[in-house]
């Protein structure tokens, strides 16, 4: 997803797509370990997609607690 689709998506939206990309970082771990992952670079783009995610999530909640004290 694009960075300006995700800023669309509300924090329980952004909370679930969270655990799904850390499901299968999980997952890439334990195929890892065990021999059976063969592209090794995915490992690095899902750890950058979970910052991507948390990054925006955080904006969100900033731009919330900004309204709330306005």
């Amino acid at each position: 997803m694009k960075t300006s689709e995700l800023r669309l998506l509300s924090v329980e939206e952004l909370n679930s797509k969270i655990a799904e990309v850390r499901r299968e970082s999980m997952n890439l771990r334990f195929q890892m370990v065990t021999g059976q992952l063969t592209d090794t670079s995915r490992l690095k783009q899902v750890r950058r997609v979970i910052a991507k995610f948390e990054t925006i999530k955080r904006e969100l909640e900033l731009k919330s607690q900004s309204e709330g004290e306005a």
